[in-house]
């Protein structure tokens, strides 16, 4: 459970993940309250009836990611570290973010912290609640500088559920909010796919987004595809983006969890990654209450 209880997590904040010592967890806390999510319960045990009439390829992705023999998820909690970085021709920051995600009601809220020139602390927030995108940047978390809201906003944070989702609590994604799709072979010039790719569909608050996702001969997750706005000096625009991973750590005692990865837009210039890193071993828990 979230926790921020008097001498929670003395020590190394990685020791004891589910109490860590560390005001970007403080603020995780904070925002998940604020937001009045609901707990969830625990349901039944995904089975392989439960997957049967799904598309070959979501089969073996499911199975790959050991949902088969678990309760279904409703919620989890993780913490992410590597570097970021707000245009294309900016400079990398070190990185960190925790986020806390919600199937009971569709929701997730994500802290990200990051230091210019090693110095300045940035905190931004990125929400997903009541069917509401938001994009909030402070700089030392006091004075705004951005705050986006808006039907663009709404559809690129549904997307970002979507995709953490996919990469790391697929049965929470095994409801009427989700639905699933073939790949047609002939839409990758005539290569064999089969079964290394599907499309797959969440609606909630009246609005619908698709991305699809590619799997190795595994079923593990390569790569996922939207459309999403991305955040420019410009302005909005709209444009592909793409989670690729690189590696899957699979001798974890839960599941797999993706190593390497990170995010690109693919805009007219060319691509934009723009945040790199990792979830943190040992900090990725599931069925958190929000506290």
């Amino acid at each position: 459970m979230i926790s921020t209880r008097a001498g929670a997590g003395r020590g190394n904040r990685d020791e004891n993940p589910l109490r860590p010592k560390d005001r970007l967890y403080d603020r995780l806390v904070e925002d998940v309250a604020a937001a009045g999510l609901r707990s969830g319960h625990p349901e039944g045990v995904v089975t392989d009836a439960d997957l049967a009439g799904l598309p070959d390829a979501v089969q073996r992705y499911m199975r790959f990611m050991g949902v088969v023999g678990r309760p279904r998820d409703w919620s989890f909690r993780a913490r992410f570290v590597g570097r970021f970085r707000m245009r294309p021709d900016a400079g990398w920051a070190t990185a960190e973010a925790w986020q806390y995600n919600s199937a009971v009601e569709i929701a997730r809220v994500f802290v990200l912290r990051i230091r210019l020139a090693h110095l300045v602390p940035v905190v931004g927030r990125d929400t997903y609640v009541q069917g509401r995108g938001r994009m909030l940047v402070k700089l030392m978390n006091l004075v705004p500088v951005a705050d986006g809201k808006g039907e663009e906003f709404d559809h690129s944070e549904l997307i970002t559920y979507l995709d953490d989702a996919v990469l790391l609590a697929p049965s929470m994604l095994l409801g009427p909010a989700a639905s699933w799709a073939a790949v047609d072979d002939r839409a990758f010039d005539d290569r064999a796919f089969d079964d290394r790719a599907f499309d797959v569909t969440l609606t909630d608050a009246a609005r619908s987004v698709t991305a699809r996702v590619f799997l190795d001969e595994r079923g593990a997750p390569v790569d996922f595809h939207a459309d999403r706005y991305a955040t420019l000096p410009s302005g909005l625009t709209l444009a592909r983006w793409r989670t690729p991973v690189t590696t899957w750590d699979t001798a974890l005692p839960q599941r797999p969890l993706p190593g390497p990865a990170k995010a690109v837009y693919d805009l007219p210039d060319g691509p934009f990654p723009y945040i790199e890193g990792r979830f943190v071993p040992g900090t990725v828990a599931y069925n958190v209450a929000p506290g």
